[in-house]
């Protein structure tokens, strides 16, 4: 009982929003041991990676998808604003 309280508080007051997308998409290139190399060949262009990495450039929709697909990477945490 005492669990489902604080965890009720916590949500309450302490809400926890999704990831930034990019630090999602960072986080999960780290897990899987991978470069720009890799992930520019779920994203397209090695250029195209580093503009995203750099918030120079936003993700498309197919960019999302093929994150969510090949990497696992939630769509909550893709589509957030950044």
């Amino acid at each position: 009982m005492i669990g489902v309280l604080i965890e009720r508080y916590e949500e309450k007051h302490y809400p926890i929003g999704p990831p930034d997308p990019i630090e999602a998409i960072k986080f999960r290139m780290e897990q899987m041991d991978m470069n720009k190399s890799d992930l520019a060949n779920i994203l397209g262009y090695k250029s195209r990676v580093t503009e995203i990495l750099s918030r120079k450039r936003k993700l498309t929709l197919k960019m999302i998808r093929n994150l969510h697909e090949k990497l696992n990477i939630p769509y909550e945490s893709l589509i957030a604003d950044y």
